[in-house]
């Protein structure tokens, strides 16, 4: 037998390794899937407003009249 071609009894053949690790669910309230998914917004929405402000040369205030 080749040890490549065989599964442990708790791994199906479908699954590879990378899908094993432990996901968090979604569900509401504060839960660490909800954390997860807040925080990658967040780094999305700084990533925009720094692009915001090296395409107009303004800041986020300026650009939205309040000064």
């Amino acid at each position: 037998m080749n040890p490549e071609t065989t599964s442990s009894p708790e791994q199906s053949p479908t699954e590879t390794p990378a899908e094993n690790y432990n996901q968090p669910e979604p569900a509401f309230g504060w839960t660490p899937y909800a954390e997860q998914i807040n925080g990658r917004f967040a780094m999305v929405g700084f990533v925009a407003l720094l692009v915001l402000e090296f395409f107009t040369h303004q800041d986020f205030f300026t650009w939205l009249g309040w000064r």
